[in-house]
């Protein structure tokens, strides 16, 4: 696996890619690119990176896997290629952003857009065998990605880090919270939407805070 990622990163991060971790970690990976179907593209794997630099950075989102469907996963967490149907959490993602913010349902399902305005789409596994959710799991990904939030909360101030889900908000314990913003609520998946998801105007609040801050607003 190489590791292609934005020059800005690689100044934080260099010290994780020169671990024996990663580098375990990258062995595996191109060994299960060669043998079996995996998700995303290689090319974008670090997409979540490419996109957002670390000096734009804003705000922080954190998934747990991608997607494992044919042609779905791009490397943002929670996002899908142009033109592939929305996955159930997605769905009731924009549910909750068109009702927070009054706006029109979102008309693609690609978040690029979030991502290039200084949103990480972060999953804390960048990849996947397809159609075998979970299987690159405990290989060295959250290590890496664990590793990333807490250089962010280290050497940047006043990020809002959205936490949706158990698994998500066990990240707290990362981040410093006299430096950063953490809203949680249920994860947006059907099983616990209505829980507290649909409600927790997560968007607004965001905006709130970066207004707050004299930053300009995410366009959500």
């Amino acid at each position: 696996m190489q590791v292609k990622i934005a020059d800005s990163w690689k100044n934080i991060l260099q010290i994780e890619f020169e671990k024996a971790y990663f580098k375990k970690l990258a062995n595996f990976v191109t060994t299960e690119y060669k043998k079996n179907a995996c998700f995303p593209n290689e090319e974008a794997i670090f997409a979540a990176f490419n996109f957002c630099s670390f000096d734009a950075l804003k705000v922080v989102i954190i998934g747990q896997d991608p997607y494992h469907g044919e042609g779905q996963a791009n490397g943002l967490c929670f996002s899908v290629n142009e033109g592939i149907k929305y996955p159930p959490s997605l769905q009731n993602i924009f549910k909750e952003l068109s009702t927070d913010l009054s706006c029109e349902f979102p008309k693609t399902g690609n978040l690029e857009n979030w991502a290039k305005q200084g949103v990480l789409l972060l999953n804390a596994t960048l990849t996947v065998r397809a159609q075998e959710p979970g299987s690159h799991q405990k290989q060295g990904w959250e290590t890496f990605t664990d590793a990333t939030i807490a250089h962010i909360s280290q050497q940047k101030e006043n990020v809002v880090f959205l936490l949706w889900g158990k698994f998500a908000e066990s990240k707290t314990k990362l981040i410093d919270l006299s430096k950063h913003t953490i809203f949680t609520a249920p994860h947006p998946s059907p099983l616990g939407a209505w829980r507290g998801w649909f409600g927790s105007k997560h968007f607004s609040k965001t905006n709130a805070v970066l207004k707050s801050l004299d930053k300009v607003e995410i366009s959500w």
